[in-house]
């Protein structure tokens, strides 16, 4: 099933995102994902990532057999999200510190016979 997202509204403390899920059969199927953003704040997960978060959700939801139409962003996914983010981090880390710097130029390396360039 492909998820598209139609909108959100804002509600007491979080947001709604509003999916419609798209079968193999054309059929469409309204569904809805509820993010609390004290908890997305607390997980320092950016507002930005919160649609691609909630259809994630859906596709996983999607793979098990999606039963229930209104699904809501725990704080447990929020987590799992926070630990992948800070594994990326770690891992971009480690190869900015594998990356070797050119040797130095010793002084006088640019003069060649007596002349310089």
């Amino acid at each position: 099933m492909l998820f598209v997202l139609t909108g959100f509204t804002p509600a007491a403390g979080s947001r709604v995102f509003a999916f419609q899920g798209i079968g193999d059969d054309r059929k469409r199927t309204e569904f809805t994902v509820t993010a609390d953003l004290s908890l997305v704040r607390m997980y320092g997960i950016m507002m930005q990532e919160l649609p691609l978060l909630c259809r994630e959700l859906l596709e996983h939801g999607a793979e098990s057999g999606l039963e229930n139409h209104a699904l809501t962003l725990t704080e447990a996914d929020m987590r799992v999200r926070r630990d992948h983010l800070a594994a990326d981090r770690a891992e971009a880390d480690r190869k900015k510190s594998l990356r070797k710097t050119p040797p130095r130029r010793p002084a006088g390396a640019d003069i060649v016979m007596g002349m310089a360039r």
